[in-house]
């Protein structure tokens, strides 16, 4: 029972970890709002002193950065909550889908939600949680 529960304190620590990282991540398309911004307004050219860039290749970009953002941020959130209900010891379903959701967001991701579903597939833990056996 004291494995377990340094299991559970150690997987919530990871998921805060994780969902610092997921979040700087998520953020990385700031590069490309600021070209689509650039190309709404006219200050980006197609070369050699050119016509200016259309207008739709610049929304492009902005909805494809924010739509990123967007869901990276989300999905940040949901890794900080789910390091929390780990740590308090509520929510087991929550926890564990998200640790299987988890396994896309590679590599990070991939450990903590192998690591999550395995601790979290214990019946000792899953007491731990007021799960019912199956």
């Amino acid at each position: 029972m004291k494995d377990d529960l340094e299991n559970l304190r150690l997987l919530a620590i990871f998921h805060h970890v994780v969902a610092g990282l997921a979040g700087l991540f998520s953020l990385f398309p700031m590069v490309h709002l600021a070209i689509g911004v650039a190309a709404v307004t006219g200050h980006l050219s197609n070369g050699h002193g050119g016509d200016p860039v259309p207008a739709l290749f610049g929304w492009f970009f902005i909805g494809f950065a924010a739509a990123w953002m967007a869901l990276g941020v989300t999905f940040a959130i949901c890794v900080l909550f789910a390091g929390r209900c780990l740590a308090h010891r509520r929510r087991y379903q929550y926890c564990l889908v998200l640790g299987c959701v988890e396994c896309m967001f590679v590599p990070f991701g991939t450990v903590l939600g192998v690591f999550t579903i395995l601790v979290l597939q214990r019946p000792s833990v899953r007491d731990l949680f007021g799960q019912a056996q199956a």
